[in-house]
């Protein structure tokens, strides 16, 4: 099996799914990319069981077909030093043994046999929806940040997904903050949840982003697909009972504070230099039309405060944040101006963008306050 291909489309296929691949596997044939030609098409893969990509492109020249696992991050390692040249890889059908040729210069890397490769999982009787690349790329974005990191609840450690015939809902949490993402601009045609990991989904983020086109989303009972181009990515879904997100939204909240986005986060990003290291708490004293925030690290004397014109109606009102958390949650939205709902410092603050130019789409941030000391 032989075939020559341009050095720099290679890298561009290998780089986009090598994302995938681990640094701890239980099977040492998953540090390899996954070769498979058929006439003149080299199917690429790379696996971590959980989940599964592959690329397709078409070569110069192909000799024979069958595939090769080759080591991947120094095939990587190599193709990033050439310019963009043709480069021909040699696999010898009995050890496996693959002789790279570009240029003046000949490599030689130990192949293993692509049979022993674990296999794509089928879908059994998927189901379907479409979506185009930038749609489900902010709906990525807007919630991946909000999913736990805690692996002892592993429903939390993913983002939901929630499709009906009036549009899908995307849903992150942690605990401390949840954001809702809702599009009403596309429909399921039966209705389905599914609990996506964050691996995937971080994969796609990163490449959802070249071109705008549509993608085919299948999903059955314990695995999705995601179809776009010459990509497919297949992933398991994690298995259990999502929260009742819906349960923790508050819905009386009388206080209600209307700014500019940009200046409150670069004021919240500056007072909370000074905040205490282990809370991260900033504190909002609302009153009339003004913004007091203020933060102090009591261990180390260090205290911060910061006034900002504000439009609010509702009671005179304190309450604290984590810094962190506001922070994440605006730099994550682009309107110019956004709200932020109350009703007691005890009690979750809902943040939402105002005059968002997407009427599709609909986004509700909610954020824990920290208790004032």
């Amino acid at each position: 099996m032989k075939f020559i291909v341009s050095s720099s489309l290679l890298l561009r296929q290998l780089q986009s799914i090598s994302g995938v691949l681990s640094t701890n596997n239980t099977l040492p044939i998953l540090d390899n990319f996954l070769f498979e030609l058929t006439d003149s098409e080299l199917k690429m893969s790379a696996s971590d069981l959980e989940t599964t990509m592959t690329a397709r492109i078409n070569v110069d020249m192909a000799e024979g077909e069958g595939n090769v696992a080759i080591p991947a991050k120094i095939l990587l390692e190599t193709l990033k030093t050439f310019a963009d040249i043709p480069v021909t890889l040699d696999i010898d059908p009995g050890n496996f043994g693959v002789t790279l040729t570009a240029g003046e210069g000949k490599y030689r890397l130990a192949g293993q046999n692509g049979e022993e490769y674990p296999e794509v999982p089928e879908l059994e009787d998927p189901a379907e929806v479409s979506m185009q690349s930038d749609v489900l790329h902010e709906a990525i974005v807007k919630t991946i940040f909000a999913a736990s990191n805690d692996d002892l609840r592993p429903v939390m450690a993913g983002v939901y997904c929630e499709l009906s015939d009036e549009g899908v809902i995307f849903v992150a949490t942690d605990a401390h903050k949840l954001v809702r993402y809702k599009r009403t601009d596309v429909k399921a045609p039966e209705t389905a949840s599914f609990i996506f990991p964050k691996k995937p989904l971080n994969q796609l983020r990163h490449i959802l982003l070249q071109d705008e086109m549509p993608v085919q989303i299948q999903y059955s009972k314990e695995n999705a697909r995601f179809t776009f181009k010459n990509i497919i990515l297949t992933c398991r879904l994690i298995e259990g009972k999502y929260p009742n997100y819906s349960a923790v939204i508050p819905t009386n909240n009388p206080n209600k504070m209307t700014i500019d986005r940009q200046p409150f986060l670069n004021s919240i990003r500056r007072v909370s230099i000074f905040s205490n290291q282990t809370t991260y708490q900033v504190k909002l004293k609302i009153a009339g039309s003004e913004l007091n925030l203020s933060a102090e690290d009591l261990d180390y004397s260090n205290e911060a405060q910061e006034r900002l014109a504000c439009h609010y109606e509702g009671n005179d009102l304190e309450i604290g944040f984590n810094s962190k958390f506001m922070l994440e949650m605006l730099n994550n939205l682009d309107t110019k101006q956004v709200m932020l709902e109350m009703s007691e410092p005890n009690r979750a603050g809902l943040i939402t963008p105002v005059d968002n130019e997407t009427p599709e789409e609909d986004i509700l941030m909610l954020v824990m306050p920290v208790m004032l000391g």
